[in-house]
Parts: C-alpha cells; structure tokens; sequence
C-alpha cells in the first residue's frame, strides 16, 4: 500500500509497520507532500489494531536532510500568515508521530540533518549506523531550530542541546549514543536490520493495552512534578491497569506458567 513515492508503507511482518522516506536522489528532504503523507501514515498505523510497533527507515545514502531546498525557496516569498501555515503542517506532523499510540523506532541508516532530527526524535527508540552523522544545522542559516526543538530537547537533554543547537556542529553517531539521542549504534546494515528486527520483535510480544497506556505515560510522568497530583495519577493508573482484561490475562499467565493470550496470534505470524 502506498500513496505516492514521497512515503511507502510496508508490513515486513502481520505485527510490524514500516514507513520509508522515498527520495533518496534530494536525501529525503521534506516538503508538504512528504509531511502529508508521514501524518497520514502514523495517523492511519496508529489505529490499525494488527500493528503493534512501526519502524520509520529511509531509502539511500542519507536519513533525511531536513527541509527540501526546492520547499524553503518557496517560503522565502511567503506571507507571514503562509509561513505559520506552513509551519503548523510540521508541527502536527510532529505531534501526529510523537504520539502515535504504537510504539515507534527510527532505522537510521545515514545522515540526519535539521528538520530530519525532528523525525528521530518523535520516535521512541533510535537505532543507528555508525558513519551516520547528526547536525542541527539551522543557524547556519540564519534560521533556528523552532518546531522541532520541544521533541529534539527532550530526546538530547537541555545541556547537549545548548551546544548543538547553538554551534550547529556535525556529530557521530558516537556522540549521539553518548548523549543519549540514539540507542543502538551498530557497524553494518545486517547489523542495523538485526537489531530493528530484534527490538520490534520484543515490543511485539508485550501487552497491546500495556504498551499504548506506558507510552502516555512516559509522555506525561517525565515532564512533570512529582506532587501528590502526580503520585494519584499513577495509582489510579496501576488500578485500572489491575482491573484491565490485559492486566488480569498476563497476571494469571504468569503465576500459572503459561504465554498470555495475545502472545498466540504472535507465533503464528513469526512461525514462516
């Protein structure tokens, strides 16, 4: 299934989603065909019950490097009121991945530049190639990282992001481990596959209910004060989750020694 060659959808397996970036000849810059599309494709896997994890992966030499030239030559002539069109069409799109209900992992398998570190940073686990290299490179053009700063900040942390958005410096994938952009760095594209499989396998075998509610919930938990409003949120949450038929189901499986029921339909799709 697929709308258009910006963005291909694909089911590697029943369980698993993947998205590609489909431009390989302008590095899979985006334009508002490409943001149309990315939104349209984790709106509509995010409420397909037979996906349980999507894997954002990129065709060529490079991950995505951010704005398409083309697209920003275009806004250099825009009104103020298209500029902020323009920009919300990101923004949502951004809002649209970041929380997708399924849980979400990049396949970086080259350079991510600008708005493409946008991208990475809306999914929840980053898996690289070691020649990848990382740049916020906008105020080398006299621009700034503005709407994909809150994801980029959180996925960086506020004291890497003060050196890399302010120096707009290339980065490893190395240092991009370090800083705890990135989660995986491996040295070849089997490794890459390998590891992407290996990590979609496991999300695929926890509780559908589990994973949707836990990933609210690190939304949620990490960027707020730990008072006592926090702390009956979370009962409440552990309550519910007790009570839920998912909950029961992997309690029981557990103590009596036996896989939860939503593991079954799992091996019969793996068993190939």
């Amino acid at each position: 299934a697929q709308m258009s060659q910006a963005v291909l959808i694909s089911k590697p397996s029943i369980h698993i989603a993947q998205v590609t970036l489909s431009r390989p000849d302008v590095r899979n810059a985006f334009n508002e065909e490409v943001i149309a599309q990315l939104t349209q494709a984790f709106e509509t896997l995010g409420q397909d019950d037979e996906v349980r994890c999507i894997v954002l992966a990129a065709q060529g030499p490079a991950f995505c490097a951010g704005a398409d030239l083309n697209w920003m030559r275009k806004m250099a002539d825009y009104s103020h009121d298209e500029n902020v069109a323009d920009a919300s069409q990101l923004a949502r799109m951004l809002q649209v991945m970041y929380e997708c209900p399924k849980p979400t992992i990049a396949r970086v398998q080259g350079d991510v530049y600008a708005g493409g570190m946008g991208l990475v940073s809306v999914c929840d686990m980053v898996v690289s190639i070691d020649t990848a290299n990382y740049c916020l490179s906008e105020v080398k053009l006299g621009l700034y990282p503005a709407t994909i700063s809150p994801y980029v900040i959180r996925a960086m942390g506020p004291r890497a992001a003060h050196r890399y958005f302010l120096t707009a410096e290339r980065f490893s994938a190395a240092e991009a481990l370090r800083i705890g952009f990135v989660h995986e760095v491996v040295s070849s594209v089997e490794a890459l596959d390998e590891k992407v499989n290996a990590i979609a396998s496991t999300l695929c075998s926890n509780s559908t209910q589990a994973v949707k509610a836990c990933k609210d919930l690190l939304q949620w938990v990490a960027h707020s004060d730990i008072n006592q409003k926090l702390i009956d949120q979370t009962v409440q949450g552990i309550a519910n989750c007790r009570a839920s038929e998912q909950g029961k189901e992997g309690v029981s499986a557990f103590l009596e020694k036996r896989k939860p029921s939503w593991l079954n339909s799992v091996a019969q799709s793996s068993s190939k």
